[in-house]
């Protein structure tokens, strides 16, 4: 299979058409090898419009939601970023020149995605998903969904930094970003989506009696 045909036509057929332009970010999605994010035998699906499994449950992102959310945070080279249960988008935003960690809560993910993040100068650092990964952040991404508002994510962000994410709740999600400042955190509303939502943060299920 000819990834670098398909990446192209994934950017072409998924990313242009649906209003993301910014040419850096096109730049990064045309060069970051997508396919090597995934399993050998699912490498083919990379650039499919589906959501193919990484390992353990986390799934890469559509590109089409992962652009439009990458465009959203206006990220900007030499800025520090977190990208949270996202390697592909933590390489993209390396690509773009931001410094970036990239954390997951099960050390399976990083056995697949690991020599394509180590390639890209991403740091790998394993914790719960409840507990960000260091503070200060200027950009945080995530490629799965939460089940609300991320406060402690938020408390990661520097004044002036961006939280792009999709809240989900039902068979919909909403992408969101928050940009915290010095009065408080801002939220805006970007389109719809409907990754899956991270499991250790979903709330516990409740029985009335």
């Amino acid at each position: 299979m000819d990834f670098t045909a398909a990446r192209k036509v994934m950017v072409d057929s998924q990313v242009r058409v649906n209003d993301v332009t910014d040419r850096a970010l096109q730049a990064a999605l045309l060069s970051v090898p997508r396919e090597r994010f995934l399993p050998a035998d699912r490498a083919f699906s990379a650039y499919a419009e589906v959501e193919p499994e990484i390992a353990a449950g986390r799934r890469l992102m559509l590109a089409r939601d992962l652009s439009k959310l990458l465009m959203a945070v206006g990220a900007k080279p030499g800025e520090r970023a977190l990208s949270i249960a996202g390697p592909y988008a933590a390489a993209t935003l390396a690509q773009m020149g931001l410094n970036v960690t990239a954390q997951e809560s099960d050390a399976a993910v990083f056995e697949v995605t690991g020599p394509a993040l180590a390639d890209a100068g991403v740091a790998a650092v394993v914790e719960p998903f409840s507990a960000p990964a260091g503070e200060g952040y200027d950009v945080i991404v995530s490629e799965a969904a939460v089940p609300g508002r991320p406060e402690a994510w938020l408390q990661a962000l520097s004044i002036g930094g961006r939280l792009a994410v999709v809240e989900r709740t039902g068979p919909a999600g909403k992408a969101v970003l928050y940009v915290r400042g010095e009065q408080g955190v801002s939220r805006r509303e970007l389109f719809d989506a409907a990754p899956p939502v991270l499991a250790e943060l979903a709330p516990e299920p409740t029985f009335a009696l």
